[in-house]
């Protein structure tokens, strides 16, 4: 019988977002925690088994996030200073926790603005949260 500890897998319902350093606040989801690398075919003469496959460059899609509405508008305000012009990059942090809330891992994003914010669809005839969503672009992402 073996001695060496079980490794359950994390559940991905606990997380926080830090941007510059400071949590902002809770979020409901969290999606494009992804890297492709995008790879070039090339075909050798006299080879007609396979085609080579060449790694090309790493794409990172944006990070979208999701929260229900509230009385911090940082994300909106910071939304609007990209719409006018005002870009200013901020490197940040998705980090999930366990159910004792202990940092179990973190991915680091670099150089991130936002380039798309929903507002919340509204509807009168149900108890629905409104809903807000960020979309950042960045320059990569790593383990942390």
């Amino acid at each position: 019988m073996s001695t060496a500890a079980q490794a359950d897998p994390i559940t991905a319902f606990k997380f926080l977002i830090e941007l510059d350093g400071l949590v902002v606040g809770g979020f409901s989801e969290v999606t494009g925690i992804s890297a492709e690398i995008e790879a070039e075919e090339y075909r050798e003469g006299g080879v007609n088994e396979y085609i080579h496959k060449l790694p090309k460059i790493t794409k990172y899609p944006n990070i979208i996030l999701k929260r229900g509405l509230t009385d911090s508008d940082l994300l909106w305000k910071w939304h609007r200073e990209t719409v006018a012009g005002k870009i200013k990059r901020k490197n940040g942090s998705i980090i999930l926790l366990n159910y004792a809330g202990n940092e179990k891992w973190r991915w680091n994003f670099f150089q991130a603005y936002p380039v798309k914010w929903n507002g919340p669809d509204l509807k009168a005839d149900t108890g629905a949260v409104a809903v807000e969503i960020l979309e950042l672009a960045h320059n990569g992402i790593t383990k942390g």
